[in-house]
């Protein structure tokens, strides 16, 4: 996958160029999908990142059956942009997999003119195929179903403890408040059969004393999440449930260090956005953050202006900032540049304020994000 996360948000982020001429026709893409073993009468989606495909919403938008074990779809876009995309029989438990029962990757194709897409797949995901995906979580989840906050919808929330968590009675722990939790411990309930690994990768590096033991709230999204990941009342309103509900939930039922020292915030592509924004507007409460592939200047979205306008002291912030070379991470790349100059124009320094990584090869995906996020928990952890 690439995010669900996306839905209107990912629309305008990656809708993004800066250099783009908007063409008044517009341009006309069409999809074709073929798949030999299924029955020409077969309902096929195509699931994608902007609205004409549905916000990737599996069961969305169905294609036309042509014949011949071939689908289509038509759309029309108004500027260039880049399109990730999926096909589906309905759902995600029903999607394009490899012969193996993975999930196939995220499809993906700049589009500047009018264009014909054609796409093959073999397989699809069915019930035995998707068990595949499924795998045990390393260490004890508790999961709190439906929580609600004024303004937004209700959403379920599930925390990981560390190893010796029940044993050692006196101690207490840091705790890190990740961002579309659904996609961070289990492939079963991500949304595109990845997750980040984190429950393996805190466990590991707990037992190896890589870093010390810290307790993860991961916080599922909702089909708002474009609105309630960026500025606005949705934003807000979102990270007024975070602070004033469910972290003082969170350091009365479990045994946390509670001050904004040991308190982290986490995400990517629009969660990293929020993430930033939780700890650059309640410094009070979360004093360092995890932004992998923010889109930190795009459209109408603009923090790095937020930040430039902030004339109050220095914050004491510690940010992890990561992004990729491939794909949409590339078109995120200059708004990341962006923030980085404004926060060194204000004072902030590397390595003591904030970190950036770049990895040429990286895609904006789970797996990668997984695969940064051990040197990211251990920087903030250290900090």
């Amino acid at each position: 996958m690439k995010l669900k996360l996306s839905k209107s948000f990912l629309s305008i982020l990656i809708a993004f160029n800066c250099n783009a001429q908007q063409p008044s026709h517009g341009l006309h893409v069409k999809f074709i999908v073929s798949s030999p073993d299924l029955a020409n009468d077969s309902s096929v989606y195509i699931a994608g990142n902007i609205e004409q495909l549905g916000f990737w919403n599996a069961g969305k938008e169905k294609m036309n059956s042509s014949g011949n074990n071939s689908w289509t779809k038509e759309i029309t876009v108004d500027s260039p942009l880049t399109i990730e995309y999926k096909y589906t029989l309905g759902s995600w438990d029903r999607e394009g997999a490899t012969a193996n029962g993975s999930p196939l990757p995220n499809f993906s194709v700049k589009i500047s003119h009018d264009t014909t897409i054609s796409n093959y797949i073999s397989y699809w995901k069915n019930g035995s195929q998707a068990k595949i995906q499924s795998a045990k979580i390393i260490g004890t989840v508790r999961y709190y179903r439906a929580m609600s906050g004024s303004g937004i919808m209700d959403r379920d929330v599930v925390v990981w403890l560390p190893p010796g968590y029940d044993e050692n009675k006196n101690q207490r722990y840091p705790v890190l408040y990740m961002q579309d939790g659904e996609n961070i411990f289990d492939p079963s309930t991500s949304s595109f059969g990845t997750e980040w690994r984190i429950d393996e990768s805190c466990d590991s590096l707990i037992k190896i004393h890589a870093i010390r033991p810290l307790i993860v709230v991961g916080i599922y999204n909702t089909l708002d999440r474009s609105k309630e990941y960026e500025p606005g009342e949705k934003g807000e309103a979102y990270m007024n449930f975070v602070v004033k509900k469910l972290k003082p939930f969170i350091d009365s039922s479990y045994r946390t260090l509670a001050d904004a020292g040991h308190t982290i915030t986490g995400g990517s592509s629009a969660g990293a956005n929020i993430s930033f924004m939780l700890a650059w507007e309640y410094n009070n409460v979360f004093s360092r953050t995890i932004c992998m592939s923010p889109a930190f200047k795009i459209e109408d979205i603009d923090l790095v202006k937020m930040v430039n306008d902030y004339k109050g002291p220095k914050k004491k912030i510690f940010i992890y900032a990561y992004i990729g070379g491939k794909g949409l991470d590339s078109q995120l790349r200059p708004g990341l540049d962006s923030m980085i100059a404004t926060l060194k124009a204000k004072g902030y320094r590397q390595g003591k304020n904030f970190v950036l990584v770049y990895n040429p090869d990286a895609k904006h995906f789970e797996a990668d994000w997984g695969k940064q996020f051990p040197q990211a928990i251990g920087a903030c952890l250290m900090k």
